[in-house]
């Protein structure tokens, strides 16, 4: 089995900084791309930014310059570093770890969420 656990989430200021983690752990052989997502009240999960195997990066025009994703594959996480925030920034963000098992099997995984919330 497979266990994502997102941290970071807050309550912060407008212009304000956070930075969200996700670990994974269990029967992990690799993880190939890892991203972060985000869904707000009343709106459909849209993608943020995502991170491949190799260090290639994406984001979404709206958080281009202001956020950063990154990864540490010794320690099965990613991360997004998120600086001058904005009140639009708030919602869950989820992350989404692609992980080939020590079975083989390669599936999608998401972490539970969390909470941020810009706001002065």
């Amino acid at each position: 089995q497979v266990q994502l656990v997102e941290s970071g989430g807050a309550l912060v200021q407008p212009g304000g900084s956070l930075r969200l983690s996700c670990a994974a752990s269990g029967s992990i052989f690799r993880i190939y791309n890892m991203g972060w997502y985000r869904q707000a009240p009343g709106k459909q999960r849209e993608l943020v930014a995502t991170v491949t195997w190799s260090g290639t990066t994406n984001y979404a025009d709206f958080v281009k310059g202001r956020f950063t994703i990154s990864r540490d594959n010794a320690k099965n996480t990613v991360y997004l570093q998120m600086n001058s925030l904005k009140p639009e920034d708030t919602a869950v963000y989820y992350c989404n770890l692609n992980i080939q098992q020590t079975s083989g099997r390669t599936s999608d995984f998401w972490g539970q969420g969390t909470q941020v919330t810009v706001s002065s």
